[in-house]
C-alpha cells in the first residue's frame, strides 16, 4: 500500500506523520536533518509516494537533499496548506504534520517549484548587496540627524561628496568628530563591500547569455535582469508568457459573489523584490525623454498614463516587460523597440 506523509519543519525538529489507506500508522519527530529524515522515511514508510511540507526558509535545502537520497518530495504553498490546517482545534507541530499527511493523500495542494541552489545563489547575491546598500542609507541618514542636533547641516550629496561634506563641518567640532567618525567609517567599509557585491553581480551579468539578453530594453539593467532570470530558470516552466504578469502579482484581483463582481488592486503574489524592480524599469520607461529609447511600449505607456495616471500605468507597463522578458528568453531574440506593447 502506498504512504503519505506530512512534515512540518522547524529550525530544530520536524514533526512527522505518516498514513496509510486513510489512517494514521505512525508520527514522531527527528532532527531537522534531511538525511536523517530520509532514513527514517525507508524505515517507517518503504513505499511512500508523497512527502509533502511548506515553503519556508529550510524548504529549498529540504527539497533538493530528499530528492537526492530518493524520496519523493513535494513542497507546497504554506497559504493554501495553512487555510486547512488553521481548521483544527489545537495548534501543534503534530497536528500540523497530520494535516499535512492528509493534505498529500488526498492531493489537495498546490505544489511550489522550487528553484536551484544556482538560482538562489544569484537571488542571494542581490539580496546582500540591496542590504548592505539600505544600511548604508540607514546610516547616513543617522549622522545627518546626529550633526543636525548641534546645527551642523550636511548638504545634499551622496558618495564622496557626503563624506567630504561631513569631514568638512566636524573638523572644528572634535568632541562630535569622536562620536561620528566611527559611524562614517563603518558608513564608507559598507559602501565598499556593498561595491564589492556589485561587481560580482556584473561579472554574472556579463556571463549569462540570458542577462545580456534581457539588457536590451531599456530600464533593465544587471540587477533586474539576474533577479529575473534567476527567478524564471527556465522559460518553459511557464506556458504562455501572460502567466507570468500573474505569477508576479502584477495582474488584479477579482471577487465575485451572486451580484457583486469586481476588480481590486493587483495581488502583490510572488516575489516583491522582483516585482519592486519591474516597477523601477517601466518608471523608466515612462520617464526618459530620448529620442533613441523610443519604442511602441513606452508610446501605449503614456497614452494609458493620461488616461489613468502615473502609478497604474506604471504598474501596466511593469506587467508588460515581465511578459515581454518572458517571451524573449523563450524566442533568444532582442528587443523590438516597434513591437513592445504588442505582446
Amino acid at each position: 500500500m502506498d504512504q503519505y506523509i506530512g512534515l512540518d519543519v522547524s529550525l530544530k525538529d520536524t514533526a512527522i506523520s505518516i498514513r496509510e489507506d486513510g489512517k494514521r500508522i505512525w508520527r514522531g519527530n527527528c532532527p531537522s536533518d534531511p538525511k536523517v529524515l530520509a532514513q527514517l522515511i525507508r524505515k517507517r514508510a518503504p513505499h511512500a509516494k508523497r512527502v509533502v511540507f511548506e515553503t519556508g526558509p529550510l524548504s529549498t535545502w529540504f527539497f533538493h537533499a530528499l530528492t537526492s537520497e530518493g524520496v519523493p518530495a513535494i513542497c507546497i504553498e504554506a497559504r493554501h496548506a495553512q487555510k486547512i490546517l488553521n481548521e483544527t482545534l489545537n495548534k501543534t507541530d503534530a497536528n500540523d504534520a497530520d494535516g499535512l499527511a492528509q493534505l498529500a493523500e488526498a492531493g489537495f495542494y498546490k505544489a511550489v517549484r522550487v528553484k536551484s541552489f544556482d538560482a538562489m545563489l544569484a537571488r542571494t547575491l542581490v539580496a546582500a548587496r540591496n542590504q548592505l546598500l539600505s544600511i548604508s542609507t540607514q546610516l547616513s541618514n543617522q549622522i545627518r540627524g546626529l550633526m543636525k542636533t548641534f546645527g551642523l547641516i550636511v548638504p545634499k550629496g551622496t558618495g564622496r561628496v557626503f563624506d567630504s561634506n561631513v569631514r568638512e563641518l566636524l573638523d572644528e567640532n572634535g568632541g562630535l568628530a569622536r562620536i561620528i567618525s566611527p559611524l562614517l567609517e563603518a558608513w564608507r567599509d559598507i559602501r565598499k563591500r556593498a561595491a564589492d557585491l556589485g561587481r560580482q553581480l556584473l561579472v554574472a551579468a556579463r556571463k549569462s547569455q540570458a542577462t545580456q539578453l534581457l539588457m536590451t530594453i531599456p530600464g533593465v539593467g544587471a540587477v533586474t535582469a539576474v533577479s529575473y532570470v534567476a527567478a524564471i530558470e527556465d522559460p518553459d516552466n511557464f506556458r504562455t508568457s501572460r502567466a507570468v504578469g500573474a505569477w508576479l502579482g502584477l495582474t488584479t484581483r477579482r471577487y465575485q459573489s451572486g451580484e457583486i463582481d469586481y476588480g481590486g488592486h493587483i495581488s502583490r503574489k510572488g516575489d516583491n523584490r522582483l516585482r519592486g524592480l519591474l516597477y523601477e524599469t517601466a518608471t523608466v520607461i515612462l520617464t526618459r525623454t530620448s529620442a533613441r529609447n523610443e519604442s511602441s511600449l513606452r508610446s501605449w505607456g503614456l497614452k494609458l498614463r493620461e488616461r489613468v495616471g502615473f502609478k497604474r500605468a506604471a504598474v501596466a507597463v511593469a506587467r508588460k516587460v515581465a511578459v515581454i522578458m518572458h517571451s524573449m528568453l523563450k524566442t533568444g531574440e532582442v528587443f523590438n523597440t516597434s513591437a513592445g506593447a504588442t505582446v
